[in-house]
């Protein structure tokens, strides 16, 4: 299936020591893509340089306050598509990574044969930064889970987001409740891939209130 376009959706609440390198990596991996790409970084009541600094690396910005990583997402979806005609939805590409991650050069190149071959949704997976000795009991749990949802490394078909009714404005859990969405619309094709994983902070400490720093943490207090 064709397309003519991917848009790739960051929502960020503070996060100036990260940003740049966020965007950095996505113009890279952009470069890398035949169609145009557009990063669009939704700023959620950030309090410091952090929309600066996208703007700074290339991004376009929409500044928000709406304290759902949810409802986020979903306003810079929106945003992405105000101007575009329904009929054109079917061929523009939603990837969404976050403002802590880092993906690999090949990442939209990815989303791109994937979403061409016709998958409508495309759930990827994070590698975590530091040593592999830290977080070593969720390294190694995760790495035998056989499904992954993570909204740092996540695609989809904008007419079947548009379908599947879109990310929820919840505080957390908006990508997996978005993937359960997908599968009900009739037709939709789901794909899973551990290619190209995401590098995503190790922080015990995290923006949303239940995600993989969330995650860390309780493995850690528990091991």
């Amino acid at each position: 299936m064709r397309l003519d376009r991917i848009v790739v959706v960051v929502p960020a609440r503070d996060e100036a020591a990260t940003v740049s390198a966020c965007v950095a990596s996505v113009r890279a991996a952009a470069r890398r893509v035949a169609v145009d790409v557009e990063v669009l970084l939704v700023a959620d009541r950030c309090t410091d340089s952090t929309a600066d600094l996208a703007r700074g690396a290339g991004a376009r910005v929409l500044p928000v306050s709406l304290g759902s990583v949810g409802a986020t997402r979903a306003a810079g979806v929106a945003a992405a598509l105000a101007e575009v005609e329904p009929v054109a939805w079917a061929h523009w590409w939603i990837a969404c990574t976050d403002a802590d991650s880092v993906v690999p050069r090949g990442w939209l190149a990815h989303h791109e044969r994937t979403a061409t071959a016709g998958t409508d949704l495309l759930l990827g997976t994070v590698r975590l930064t530091g040593p592999a000795t830290r977080h070593a009991l969720w390294r190694e749990r995760y790495a035998a889970q056989r499904e992954h949802v993570h909204g740092a490394n996540l695609g989809v078909r904008a007419s079947t987001y548009r379908a599947a009714g879109g990310f929820p404005p919840v505080p957390a859990h908006e990508d997996r409740l978005l993937a359960e969405r997908v599968r009900a619309v009739p037709g939709a094709r789901v794909a899973h891939t551990r290619a190209y994983p995401v590098l995503t902070s190790d922080r015990t400490l995290g923006r949303a209130p239940a995600g993989v720093a969330q995650d860390l943490a309780g493995v850690r207090h528990c091991a």
